[in-house]
């Protein structure tokens, strides 16, 4: 075992930190014993360091099994960048570059190699890792092993075979979410003591978790985004919600730009690293945004609808005030977000009679014959795969992931233009056809300099980069090249994918998903479980929001935290005795003058929204006042 200062001097070398975080240096020092361990630390608490810094000091390779190929492909460049070797093998590999990649862990002096469980799946793998000198087996987000555990991959149950492979080896298992039931699931499955356990507390004393009741959520996301001035991040359901909201707030005067699975790989990077280094204080984003970020002063989270389970939002929430300063963590929460939430996922549930449907669609899309297996990733369109069909979209989405989850294929979302040109015309009969079409001779120009072999072959081009050296918009060098084709000039193939998928087994129809069918109604009924979580969280408005929150991983707070909405609430009470009675009749007297919603009310009045809408219901069930639309009340005559 290295001495604890060559620890320090790596840290601080590598990754620039002074001090490790708790329960790190434990860890650790336990892997570098030789032993195994199970590392339960929240969001931000510094899990990948636990196998990184090992896998430098130790001889040998470390294996990293992780579900998540854009944290492996981001992992990998980061450890690169510190000229630390590493290598991923990600979906879409071909075989002579899978087989180069694994003799290259064998023979290349490497530390990491980024792995998803389903390749273990593969014999070529196992048989190359047979042969490498492994010093630690890291599984990350160990809790999708559990059946009970969020986003559970059957691929996980099968490492008991890769320990069984590498007995000598240690193995570290690591999540930020996880409750008691999966915990001893993971112990059980990984065979880890239970002694080996390493947690810090999922408390969060500087968090403030607050669900704010309300119609008007762009307005109330506004003023929160305004109050607390820093780093945030806002959470919405779709893509398209994403460039809404960005639009919303680019127009109040707030510096935001949108994330979702459709940007293009150097758009996500170069917004990620505005928002990283403060130039653009809010992005706005789908689930796609959060893994694996590293940015200590976010000081706002906000959830515009409900998250799909606890763990989810726990570790989005999660996100904020990781440098110990205060930070909130705000719910808008408006009456339909409990259906919206059932109709997508509990409607969405795929039962296994569409699962077998969506694979039968998909070997048809793709023309695949009975026992065939393409080794290749597969890009398409999602869109114009299901309305090919007539699928619904989010069910068929989620048969999908069910499909990746259980290792029948590997699923990937990546924005991407194929966009290719071949000259049909000679460089003199060009030229003539360009005197008489001067309109077409700036695109035509910026592509011949750019560009070599036009005329001998079909050559890729890159739209964006050319609209830049013509000086015009992408869409006017596409339709540029759309009337070029049209007269013959060059042929143009332009194709978009936001999809890639990559067959794991051959194609065997009903009897591939029969096998799993079992696991899957399990999954839609823990999904189901989870959803009604969430609900019940976002309800409860007398419970102190981290007691829940604790309670559900398994660990009891005796004290309230004093800063979520629910403590504030109450003490406002508490100092507020006669509120209850003035607000009643400040109500009626309001109401009395005109029809009022229960934002207006909270504005004149300027009293906790918990305590106006006990005073409206109470109001209500009295009968002296009456609601007139969903949210719009007036005293009763």
């Amino acid at each position: 075992m290295q001495s604890e200062p060559n620890l320090d001097t790596i840290l601080s070398t590598y990754w620039g930190h002074s001090s490790f975080r708790p329960q790190q240096r434990e860890i650790i020092r336990q892997v570098l014993q030789g032993k195994d361990a199970f590392a339960l630390l929240p969001t931000g608490g510094g899990k990948s360091v636990c196998y990184q810094l090992p896998a430098l000091v130790m001889e040998g390779i470390t294996l990293v099994i992780s579900p998540l190929i854009a944290l492996m492909q981001d992992q990998v460049a980061q450890l690169k960048a510190k000229n630390i070797k590493a290598l991923a093998l990600t979906s879409g590999l071909r075989k002579s570059e899978l087989d180069t990649r694994l003799d290259n862990c064998i023979h290349g002096n490497y530390k990491l190699l980024y792995l998803s469980p389903e390749r273990l799946e593969q014999e070529l793998v196992i048989q190359r890792i047979k042969h490498m000198n492994i010093s630690l087996i890291a599984v990350d987000e160990a809790h999708c092993i559990s059946q009970w555990g969020n986003d559970f991959r059957p691929a996980y149950r099968k490492l008991a075979q890769l320990r069984a492979l590498k007995p000598e080896v240690p193995c570290l298992a690591l999540t930020a979410t996880a409750t008691p039931w999966v915990v001893d699931d993971i112990l059980e499955q990984l065979e880890i003591d239970k002694n080996a356990l390493f947690k810090t507390s999922f408390a969060r004393p500087n968090l403030s978790y607050t669900v704010r009741p309300l119609e008007q959520k762009q307005e109330k996301l506004l003023e929160i985004l305004k109050r607390f001035s820093g780093p945030s991040i806002v959470y919405v359901r779709n893509r398209k919600a994403t460039q809404e909201v960005t639009a919303f707030l680019e127009n109040r005067g707030l510096a935001a730009a949108y994330y979702h699975g459709g940007v293009s790989n150097d758009q996500r990077l170069k917004r990620f690293e505005q928002w990283k280094n403060d130039h653009i204080q809010v992005m706005v984003a789908t689930t796609a945004f959060g893994m694996g970020i590293d940015k200590a002063n976010v000081k706002t989270v906000v959830h515009m609808e409900l998250p799909e389970s606890l763990e989810s939002y726990f570790q989005e929430a999660g996100r904020a005030g990781r440098d110990g300063q205060r930070a909130y963590a705000v719910t808008l929460l408006n009456t339909q977000d409990e259906i919206r939430l059932r109709n997508q996922f509990e409607k969405g549930l795929p039962e296994v009679a569409f699962v077998k449907k969506v694979l039968k669609k998909l070997y048809s899309y793709f023309q695949i014959a009975y026992g065939e297996q393409p080794e290749e990733g597969l890009r398409f369109d999602f869109n114009d795969f299901r309305k090919a069909y007539d699928l619904p979209g989010q069910k068929t989405y989620n048969a999908l992931l069910l499909l990746d989850r259980h290792g029948v294929l590997v699923l990937s979302q990546e924005f991407q233009k194929k966009t290719q040109v071949h000259f049909g015309y000679s460089h003199h009969q060009l030229q003539f056809y360009l005197v008489r079409h001067p309109q077409y001779q700036t695109v035509t120009e910026a592509i011949l300099r750019m560009y070599t072999g036009l005329f001998d072959q079909v050559t890729s081009i890159q739209l964006e980069a050319i609209s830049i050296k013509a000086g015009l918009s992408q869409d006017e060098v596409h339709q540029t090249l759309l009337e070029l084709e049209k007269d013959e000039v060059l042929q143009y193939d332009y194709q978009q994918f936001d999809t890639q998928i990559q067959f794991l087994v051959p194609r065997e129809d009903d009897r591939t998903v029969n096998v799993i069918a079992k696991s899957i109604k399990a999954q839609n009924a823990l999904k189901k479980r989870q959803i009604q979580d969430v609900i019940d969280y976002m309800k409860n408005d007398h419970l102190c929001r981290s007691v829940q929150l604790l309670s559900y991983f398994g660990e009891k707070q005796q004290q309230p935290c004093g800063i979520c909405d629910v403590c504030r609430d109450q003490q406002w009470f508490k100092a507020h005795k006669n509120a209850f009675a003035k607000a009643e009749q400040d109500i009626k007297q309001l109401l009395a003058q005109q029809s009022l919603t229960s934002g207006e009310l909270e504005q004149q009045l300027s009293v906790p929204l918990r305590l106006l809408l006990e005073v409206l219901d109470d109001l209500l069930k009295e009968e002296e006042i009456e609601l007139i639309s969903p949210n719009t009340y007036r005293k009763k005559t």
